[in-house]
């Protein structure tokens, strides 16, 4: 039999009492083991479709399943299926590290012996094994983020959504996140759904991208057609050695920011490949390269027409 889809929406709908129209009835579907990015400005409906499938908004209209459970036919098994990761801390500063996660089975239907061993691996996973049975009140914000994704994990959901998990964490916790995130997808088969406004994250752990504004999908496809929309992506190129001219590269804009960096503009349909070999025909040595701007931000300007300020 084919597995239910880890989350199906049909045609769900919100609104408020003021007349806001947040959902104008859309339609998603993320299959199991998927790594799926929701992106959208402020406003969008994303916050409120997340409430909606974990119940902490009233929906107008429309069905919601997780992995093939009516949530409204039976909400108490569908939430064992799914681990929230919210925005806003939404814990006990008084509670032990290692207690919060413990507790969290409790309301999942599991008893804290079930749960314990589960608890030491996500505590230890994510660096918070050593802080156990510290208050939560002497955390970092780093730290409390951590925790947040440990407590969702306790029961062993088979889908996780982050609500802004790298928010206010610093650089070197979000690529640690990250390692974790990927890890727990490819490696357990979980599930994820994630929103961010650090749209880099998305490109990078992605494999899917929903874009939604106003209240409709506007995109809903695998991140690497969504990126193929782009008719251009300059490549900035660390260079081996110094230069003391722009090299030429027939069919090509080239343009050199420093004698230790070129800037290369592709078209669509462009090879990168043959960069290279054109530069290493007029000896010129890469040793490192990226691209000049995120890429999926240049999309979701496009798409929305708007900045690419998705936090809530």
């Amino acid at each position: 039999m084919t597995q239910p889809a880890a989350l199906r929406i049909e045609g769900l709908r919100k609104v408020y009492d003021d007349g806001f129209e947040a959902l104008k009835g859309i339609d998603l579907t993320v299959p199991q083991g998927e790594f799926y990015a929701l992106l959208g400005p402020n406003g969008a409906g994303k916050s409120t479709t997340i409430g909606i499938v974990c119940s902490l908004v009233r929906k107008t209209a429309g069905k919601v399943w997780i992995n093939g459970i009516d949530i409204d036919e039976n909400f108490a098994e569908a939430k064992r299926n799914v681990g929230i990761v919210p925005q806003e801390f939404n814990f006990s500063l008084f509670e032990k590290v290692r207690d919060i996660v413990l507790n969290s089975a409790g309301y999942q239907g599991l008893t804290r012996a079930e749960c314990s061993d589960r608890a030491d691996y996500y505590l230890d996973r994510l660096g918070l094994y050593d802080k156990r049975n510290t208050q939560s009140r002497g955390l970092s914000g780093g730290m409390k983020r951590r925790l947040m994704i440990a407590r969702a994990l306790v029961h062993d959901p088979k889908l996780l959504i982050l609500d802004e998990p790298t928010a206010g964490v610093d650089i070197q916790l979000r690529r640690g996140m990250m390692d974790f995130l990927s890890e727990l997808n490819e490696e357990q088969g979980t599930t994820i759904i994630l929103t961010t406004h650090y749209l880099e994250e998305a490109e990078a752990l992605c494999r899917r991208v929903a874009i939604i504004n106003q209240g409709d999908i506007v995109e809903d496809t695998d991140t690497r057609s969504l990126l193929g929309q782009l008719n251009t992506v300059t490549f900035v190129m660390d260079l081996a050695a110094p230069l003391a001219a722009v090299p030429t590269l027939p069919g090509y804009e080239v343009q050199q920011s420093d004698d230790m960096q070129l800037e290369v503009t592709l078209q669509k349909g462009q090879e990168l490949n043959d960069v290279f070999d054109q530069l290493t025909q007029s000896g010129v040595g890469v040793v490192s390269m990226r691209t000049k701007s995120n890429r999926l931000e240049e999309l979701f300007i496009n798409l929305t027409g708007q900045p690419t300020e998705v936090s809530a």
